[in-house]
């Protein structure tokens, strides 16, 4: 790797978020996320192959994502911690419930609404109620999406992997890849403080959305001063 690559340090929080997921090389450009559309406990052989073909290619983080909220919450978290990764590699087949993937691409193109649903996805509940704006905002500008949904070849996954650690823009697919750097801003490297699995539950109006918001706020102040 060239000397000149700018890399961080991460910080001692990171991950910040538990999950299926295995962590490997910090100062890597890519995480990988392979598509769960089972139940924890029935995870093919397959799917946990593409887990760790991410990490044994050098994946920071290599795991699967199972929902389109709260799911992906966790992985737009453990992200915006690493500034070193540029790539988001979502691969494995689509849930025909969830939708992940489409939801994932969707965030990308089109960002949220004002209720922080998720525009013009095909997934049920693409709610990102419990991070702040600042968050997914840094997730899109952060990094680039390596669009592999439906693709569960580990020789294609492998590819995707190695070609974002290329000096040079290397061809993969579509794609032009390279490891541009650690990106040039802080690491937000901060939790789900509420977690809201089930969109009914969300704030329905300004008021509730200004309530959530200040006890969000006061989460915030509390964990803050435990840390002093």
């Amino acid at each position: 790797m060239d000397k000149n690559i700018r890399k961080i340090k991460v910080p001692k929080e990171y991950p910040p978020e538990e999950g299926c997921y295995l962590r490997g090389n910090d100062h890597s450009p890519v995480a990988v996320c392979v598509i769960l559309k089972w139940k924890r406990e029935e995870t093919p052989k397959s799917i946990e192959e593409l887990v760790r073909v991410g990490l044994e290619t050098g994946a920071a983080l290599s795991g699967t994502l199972q929902t389109e909220n709260v799911g992906l919450e966790k992985v737009i978290c453990n992200i915006v911690a690493n500034p070193n990764i540029r790539y988001l590699v979502v691969c494995g087949p689509e849930t025909p419930g969830h939708h992940v993937g489409n939801a994932v691409k969707a965030l990308y193109k089109n960002g949220i609404d004002k209720e922080k649903r998720i525009i013009g996805t095909d997934a049920p509940a693409p709610f990102l109620f419990n991070i702040p704006q600042k968050s997914i905002q840094r997730f899109t500008e952060q990094t680039k999406f390596i669009d592999l949904v439906n693709e569960g070849s580990p020789e294609v996954i492998r590819n995707a992997v190695w070609s974002c650690y290329q000096e040079k823009p290397t061809r993969f697919k579509n794609y032009d890849l390279w490891d541009m750097g650690a990106y040039e801003a802080e690491p937000i490297c901060t939790p789900i403080t509420w977690k809201i699995t089930n969109p009914a539950y969300g704030p329905k109006d300004g008021k509730e959305k200004e309530a959530l918001e200040k006890m969000q706020d006061l989460i915030r102040k509390l964990e803050e001063r435990g840390k002093k």
